[in-house]
């Protein structure tokens, strides 16, 4: 027997690859299939089934690549309405892996699809729950997202059915049961989630706030719904693209691997209404860039930013990137449903310095820098950090704009004033800058190291500190 976790940082995202005597099972894939099928042939094994707990919303899944490469069954949990072949299993059928057992359990709250699979050994004892968003360790899934898919449902009526389904189906199981979540500590998708990605279903008893024995449905209504601000605009694409089909991803990256020379790469950034989008570091940004490009680092959140700040899922996209991860940028934007980058800048932006285009720059300070400017004089300082965290902790007189909503934060600001950008450590600020310098706001300064590092200078005057309620 083999359960391996296959964690992704970036969408803090666990998929899983359960093997048994020559068959194995996929729970949860991601877009790129390549992994799971070269693990399986380095076994000897076929992969009989993807599994999916449920229409993801964060990300794009694999399953149909996978199911078409490898011929494995699609399987999804009751109620699911997939736009493509697959089996939509009952309330407790049962699954052969070899000589293991996988059993449907389904647990609507998060979605109404929402199903967790309880893995049985060859004795038929539980041993261990994937459990999608349903649970997590120390959370439980957001029951918000679902809502616009069937009539008359609102985020209490699932924080209801999510609560039923934690009692009634879940925390029945023996506390020795292994809980393997399909997202932790980052992801959208909850708001208290540990770092850990693994844990028992006894110490989640224990430990975790909506587990508790004591609690009433009404309170468990109340505190999963307290603190949940709007998911990020891409959500509900991703599930429909989830739920309807879309392209091949091998299509994706061909399209996207595209190497342009400066020359071309300015042509079709004319002649389309394609985005430029920079993935290099936000300090090497800041020193020079492409007019009008918007910097998303690839070494951070990348994919769900991406998502987050770029509106239309179909929007073509020209990318910039550290030589040697352009393929890695357009899995990452693919991963999210954004599947039609057209082509990258070949030889990075050293190319285009050296064939004497047109640069632009934003204004980058440290904190002792600012802190010597508002010795002088009163200044505008913009924190992009979320709600949440400003809340927390912040630079007195510093003004929330979070970047998670960028449109309503832009409305803050006047043109005719300068403002000095700062998040938790330097990589939101950019992104924000960028953003509003490609719409004409060109009075906005950088702070290198943000928060983090305006704190620790001992310059600022600094909230009292007040435990955040959620990390959303």
């Amino acid at each position: 027997m083999k359960v391996e976790q296959i964690y992704t940082g970036c969408l803090a995202h666990g998929a899983y690859y359960i093997e048994s005597n020559g068959e194995a099972v996929v729970i949860d894939p991601l877009r790129e299939v390549e992994p799971y099928i070269q693990r399986a042939e380095k076994n000897g094994s076929k992969i009989k089934y993807v599994l999916e707990t449920h229409f993801h919303a964060d990300f794009v899944s694999g399953h149909l690549d996978l199911s078409n490469k490898s011929g494995a069954t699609i399987v999804y949990g009751p109620t699911a309405k997939p736009g493509f072949n697959a089996i939509v299993a009952e309330d407790g059928q049962e699954f052969k892996i070899g000589e293991l057992t996988l059993k449907v359990l389904h647990t609507p709250g998060h979605t109404m699809e929402s199903t967790c699979y309880l893995l049985l050994n060859e004795k038929s004892s539980p041993i261990g729950l994937f459990s999608g968003d349903t649970l997590f360790i120390g959370d439980v899934g957001r029951p918000d997202l679902a809502q616009k898919l069937v009539a008359d449902l609102t985020q209490e009526k699932l924080a209801g059915h999510l609560y039923d389904s934690l009692r009634n189906k879940i925390m029945t199981l023996p506390d020795d049961v292994i809980v393997y979540p399909a997202h932790g500590a980052g992801s959208a998708c909850g708001k208290k989630m540990s770092k850990e990605t693994t844990d028992s279903l006894g110490n989640q008893k224990k430990t975790n706030y909506a587990l508790r024995a004591n609690m009433t449905k009404e309170e468990f209504i109340k505190e999963v719904l307290d603190g949940l601000v709007a998911p990020p605009a891409y959500f509900p694409l991703n599930v429909m693209m989830n739920i309807q089909g879309y392209e091949a991803f091998d299509k994706v990256l061909e399209r996207g691997q595209h190497a342009l020379s400066p020359e071309a790469f300015e042509a079709a950034a004319n002649e389309t209404n394609a985005l430029i989008l920079d993935t290099r570091a936000p300090q090497t940004f800041a020193a020079g860039f492409i007019p009008n490009s918007i910097n998303i680092g690839i070494d951070g959140e990348f994919a769900p930013w991406a998502g987050a700040m770029i509106s239309d899922i179909k929007q073509e996209i020209l990318l910039v990137c550290d030589q040697g991860r352009e393929e890695e940028a357009i899995t990452r934007l693919a991963r999210v449903g954004y599947d039609h980058t057209i082509g990258y800048l070949q030889g990075g932006f050293a190319s285009w310095t050296q064939a004497g285009k047109e640069l632009d720059q934003i204004q980058s300070v440290d904190a002792n820098y600012l802190a010597g400017i508002i010795e002088k004089q009163p200044v505008n300082i913009l924190d992009v950090r979320k709600k949440n965290e400003y809340n927390s902790e912040h630079i007195l007189d510093a003004e929330n704009a979070p970047l998670d909503f960028i449109n309503n934060s832009m409305a803050q600001i006047d043109k005719s004033k300068t403002y000095y950008v700062h998040c938790a450590g330097g990589y939101r600020s950019m992104i924000f800058t960028s953003i509003l310098r490609s719409r004409g706001f060109e009075n906005l300064i950088d702070v290198k190291g943000g928060f983090k590092a305006l704190k620790e200078s001992g310059k600022f005057a600094i909230s009292d500190y007040v435990c955040p309620t959620s990390l959303l």
